[in-house]
């Protein structure tokens, strides 16, 4: 089988529009949650989301092009362009029909339906836009980077909820791996930063209303965590096997070496309270990386900031690593950039990737009560050097959907 690396990567995220601005801002423990500006939030009970700002897509794209892409394609599509430019990729040299997308989106176009449903209401069915199912479908994000480079190859669009990130990765490595292809552009998008959906998670009890101290709003593991924060953006990276990879001479960032996936079969929302799909997922991931639970050396945790979720992954991790949970750094990226949703796997395999290669565990931000039902080492409030080789990145969805995968740095002599 081959043996699969991420050769590129590239964001849009509340903490920057690139990988070294994002990367930076984390390990200095900074939020990217602010107030929402975008519309009137006075009805609403909360206030406030992880906000990708200054991107400015008529500059980046041309007037036209970005009227025809809701905000999730613009993002993945920036996000791939950066990928694309960190690796290397010549794709004049490649073979297109052994290049791949594997990317997708939670909610899709939600943006462009709701204004052209306002279009319907207001001036009729004769003045809805003829792009707008286009705009709207989950898999555009996916199709609009096969076009714009040429990507001829098995091209896959999941939905699976906030997992979505880690399946596409996942999904992506186990092509490579069987030598379906040589390059896979992998990774998620979001863009649901609207009146709807707020109000939906917020009477739903799901959301923060720290409106007054937003940046103290997401705090994943927290004793006084109220919820979680929306959050948007894309995180993309570029998967190759590494024969492909070594014959071109690529940057080498890290080696995706296992994928778990299973479901709760629990509930539409509510995470399983003793954690049994994020463990079979954990469990899984391990496996097929042919690694004990004594190998791993950081975990990245799904960890949204909501005390059912937190909890139950906690057990999880219990369960799986027994007295090694103890010892493992368990680090929280959404407690500076929020829930981004189908987004959130992309970054935040990113950010472990990053960690690898740095040595550096990223911070848990807005430790300050303890739960004492989260009781493993959360890496509190500061960045913490480490000897890192393994890491774990968990994404658990809506509908029970857990998907999880393993990195390894890389070793030019392994």
């Amino acid at each position: 089988m081959e043996r699969v690396v991420i050769t590129g990567m590239g964001i849009v995220s509340p903490l920057g529009n690139d990988v070294e601005t994002f990367w930076n801002r984390m390990k200095r423990g900074e939020s990217g949650i602010s107030r929402i500006e975008a519309f009137d939030t006075s009805r609403h009970k909360s206030r406030i989301a992880g906000i990708v700002r200054d991107f400015d897509a008529e500059a980046r794209f041309g007037k036209k092009d970005a009227r025809r892409m809701d905000r999730f394609v613009q993002f993945a599509l920036a996000a791939t362009e950066e990928a694309l430019g960190d690796s290397g990729l010549d794709l004049e040299r490649i073979d297109r029909e052994r290049f791949g997308v594997y990317v997708g989106s939670g909610i899709g176009g939600i943006q462009t339906l709701l204004e052209q449903d306002a279009v319907l209401t207001g001036r009729g069915p004769d003045r809805v836009s003829p792009t707008l199912v286009p705009m709207l479908i989950s898999n555009m994000a996916a199709a609009m980077i096969s076009i714009r480079y040429g990507a001829q190859g098995p091209t896959m669009s999941p939905v699976t909820a906030c997992s979505i990130g880690n399946t596409a990765i996942g999904e992506a490595f186990r092509l490579l791996r069987a030598d379906g292809a040589d390059v896979v552009i992998a990774g998620g998008a979001e863009a649901a930063i609207t009146e709807i959906s707020l109000a939906s998670f917020a009477n739903a009890t799901s959301l923060s209303t720290r409106n007054d101290e937003p940046e103290k709003a997401s705090r994943p593991f927290d004793g006084t965590r109220d919820g979680f924060v929306m959050a948007e953006g894309a995180g993309i990276v570029v998967l190759e096997s590494l024969s492909h990879a070594l014959k071109r001479g690529a940057p080498i960032y890290a080696e995706v070496i296992g994928y778990g996936a299973s479901s709760d079969a629990y509930h539409m929302v509510a995470t399983h309270p003793e954690g049994t799909g994020a463990y079979l997922a954990m469990k899984a991931a391990l496996r097929e990386a042919k690694l004990e639970p004594r190998d791993v050396d950081v975990i990245s945790a799904h960890a949204t900031s909501t005390e059912v979720g937190d909890r139950s992954e906690t057990v999880a991790i219990k369960r799986l690593f027994g007295e090694d949970a103890y010892r493992i750094p368990v680090t929280a990226n959404k407690s500076m950039t929020g829930h981004m949703f189908g987004a959130a796997g992309g970054a935040e395999a990113i950010a472990l990737a990053k960690s690898l290669i740095e040595g550096i565990v990223p911070p848990t931000v807005n430790q300050e009560e303890k739960d004492e039902y989260c009781d493993l080492d959360f890496v509190p409030n500061e960045a913490r050097r480490a000897d890192l080789n393994v890491g774990i990145s968990n994404s658990f969805g809506f509908g029970g959907h857990n998907a999880v995968i393993v990195l390894r740095r890389y070793d030019p002599e392994s």
